[in-house]
């Protein structure tokens, strides 16, 4: 049974992370100059760069009013979807058909539950990288593709500077321009790690609005 039981404990370990997991921003994303602000540990890099990325997408999402496209995350959900269920394909065939006798179909869903896990590494690296959202700035009167905005950002462990990515494709030219800025955390977090969503704001603003007018021309 050991290739069963392998299965068996990567599986409750694999459920059990995805019911830790923190729920993604859809709490935050009603936050208004007007609403308690959000508190956070300032030592813990994962949640600055979290609520950093909320507050951006916050942004372009309600501040110039774009529509959310969620196609690069649902390809990463389908891989890991998939994943998962050779996972529970092999305990099914395990319980049907004792080992030894599900020996080959336990073989076979091992190996491709770990060449998923590979795919999923370099979708993850080289695809998504970093980014955390993908907007799209539909044409009023719908004569010409939409043009497609991604966020990326980054936060070294340990490091206070966040990196935040402003990329645009026209749907006309197709040629992706770029700008960024990187700043400090302590820009947009006081002492007790409240962010200041007033402060940091603009910066995002500005910087879309810089790439807005740049593809025009």
């Amino acid at each position: 049974m050991g290739q069963g039981s392998f299965l068996k404990d990567h599986l409750f370990i694999y459920l059990f992370g995805r019911l830790l997991q923190p729920k993604e921003s859809s709490e935050q994303d009603g936050w208004s100059s007007d609403e308690k602000p959000v508190k956070i540990d300032k030592w813990d890099s994962a949640a600055l760069k979290n609520a950093l990325d909320d507050g951006a997408k916050k942004v372009i999402l309600e501040g110039f009013k774009l529509k959310e496209s969620h196609t690069l995350f649902d390809l990463r959900l389908l891989i890991c979807s998939v994943a998962v269920g050779f996972s529970f394909f092999a305990l099914l065939w395990d319980y049907i058909k004792p080992f030894p006798e599900s020996r080959p179909v336990l073989i076979l869903c091992v190996l491709s539950y770990f060449v998923l896990m590979a795919v999923l590494t370099v979708y993850t690296t080289y695809i998504e990288k970093g980014i955390f959202l993908v907007a799209l700035d539909k044409d009023e009167a719908g004569m010409e593709p939409d043009d497609v905005w991604e966020l990326s950002s980054s936060l070294k462990k340990y490091d206070d500077k966040y990196f935040l990515q402003i990329s645009v494709k026209p749907g006309t030219t197709q040629i992706i321009r770029s700008l960024d800025i990187t700043k400090s955390v302590s820009d947009f977090f006081d002492e007790n790690g409240k962010f200041d969503y007033d402060r940091f704001e603009p910066e995002v603003r500005i910087l879309k609005a810089k790439l807005s007018e740049s593809h025009k021309e």
